[in-house]
């Protein structure tokens, strides 16, 4: 049967496929509309098994916040090249997979993927990826997620256009503007300084007693300090110690912003005095894009020969 021009739009509409893509699946079904999104939706999954090997260690960094600020979610979606990841149509989707996230149950990122797909629960969020890489052209992959929920607020900050992204969790009966505005700028803190640990509180113990063992062996090993009784060396070494924590931990980090050298714990103290609330920081989330991934080295040169000799 003779196929349209209207039926190959609708077709790409429904489907983001190319344009001869989409005239080829209603050829080989005999122009049924529901048979031609099949027909590519199996060819599309097919063209993104290939792409599968190729290394996505672009992207960006989304989040979704409830207007209440109680469930907030954050997610990481890579993409080969950061030209996919400044696309348009790249970026709606990841805001969708963020959405999805603030939704889920799913434990782990395997169960994330097997869930139904909230916009279109026909499929999983897994087939909706290898929909979306068919279409784009280009592996992607949804690296990881977190979810928080609060009985107090959550602020996130998204930076560099989704280089970095931060969610901030605070216990707080009143989140003012001006308390929004102090863990907005907590979260730049964080988006900044890549702290490790809320507090020292919360570094464990192990850890501590490790880096003292290596500052140790450093101090014993400095000619300087060979005549030094040990009390003193000790004392050198939780100074040591100390000022390693405040690196890592949040609360503990000179304020970036602070003209005279306050911490964070002392600058959100202040905010908390003079709005009259209790802020109590509970949790922070930092994703970076493409952090811990090896990138591809590309040789475009070889890249073109091998195409040619094809």
């Amino acid at each position: 049967m003779a196929i349209t021009a209207k039926q190959v739009k609708e077709l790409r509409e429904m489907t983001g496929a190319g344009m001869m893509d989409c005239k080829k699946a209603l050829g080989q079904t005999d122009g049924d509309m529901d048979k031609a999104v099949e027909w590519l939706r199996e060819n599309g999954l097919a063209k993104a098994a290939k792409k599968s090997g190729r290394i996505a260690a672009e992207g960006i960094v989304a989040v979704d916040v409830s207007e209440d600020g109680k469930t907030a979610s954050i997610v990481e979606v890579n993409s080969e090249t950061d030209f996919v990841a400044k696309n348009e149509k790249f970026q709606d989707y990841v805001a969708e997979v963020a959405a999805q996230a603030k939704t889920t149950s799913a434990a782990d990122i395997d169960a994330f993927l097997a869930e139904p797909w909230a916009l279109d629960t026909s499929v999983t969020v897994d087939e909706k990826l290898k929909a979306m890489i068919a279409v784009i052209g280009e592996n992607m992959n949804i690296r990881r997620f977190a979810k928080i929920e609060t009985e107090g607020t959550v602020v996130s900050y998204i930076h560099a256009g989704g280089k970095i992204g931060v969610l901030v969790e605070a216990d707080t009966a009143n989140a003012t503007d001006a308390v929004k505005e102090c863990l907005k700028n907590v979260a730049m803190q964080i988006a900044a300084l890549n702290p490790k640990y809320l507090s020292s509180d919360d570094v464990d113990a192990e850890y501590k007693e490790h880096e003292k063992e290596i500052l140790l062996a450093q101090a014993k090993n400095d000619p300087k300090n060979a005549n030094k009784p040990d009390e003193i060396i000790e004392k050198m070494i939780t100074g040591r110690l100390n000022k390693e924590l405040k690196e890592v931990c949040l609360l503990e980090q000179e304020y970036v912003k602070a003209e005279n050298k306050e911490n964070v714990k002392k600058y959100v103290e202040n905010v908390a005095k003079a709005e009259g609330v209790s802020i109590n920081l509970k949790s922070f989330v930092r994703f970076e894009t493409g952090e811990g991934l090896e990138k591809k080295e590309e040789d475009f040169a070889a890249e073109v020969a091998a195409q040619m000799g094809n």
